[in-house]
């Protein structure tokens, strides 16, 4: 089955949250993840507002688990942290 990975991101510090984006990027591509939405136009309905919001779709949970703890993707996580507030999940498809 194939899995998301869903962000909601408040953005501090653009000039070292793009360098994490551009890293990121690369270690999502490295793990079969593609990107279905990618900041945008949202409407937030519940919850706190965090206007970068991104959905990713890997191949399967556990390549979305294994990219998020990848050293790639860990290494461009340390340029986000300090430059955002996030959360990030994982969520299976339905089949």
């Amino acid at each position: 089955m194939s899995a998301l990975w869903i962000a909601h991101v408040m953005v501090t510090d653009e000039a070292a949250y793009g360098e994490y984006a551009k890293r990121a990027t690369g270690a999502i591509a490295d793990h079969g993840g593609v990107f279905l939405a990618r900041g945008g136009a949202y409407e937030q309905l519940e919850g706190p507002d965090r206007p970068r919001n991104v959905v990713a779709r890997f191949p399967s949970l556990q390549a979305a688990h294994d990219c998020y703890f990848s050293d790639a993707y860990q290494e461009a996580l340390s340029f986000a942290k300090g430059a955002s507030q996030r959360e990030l999940s994982i969520v299976e498809e339905i089949g």
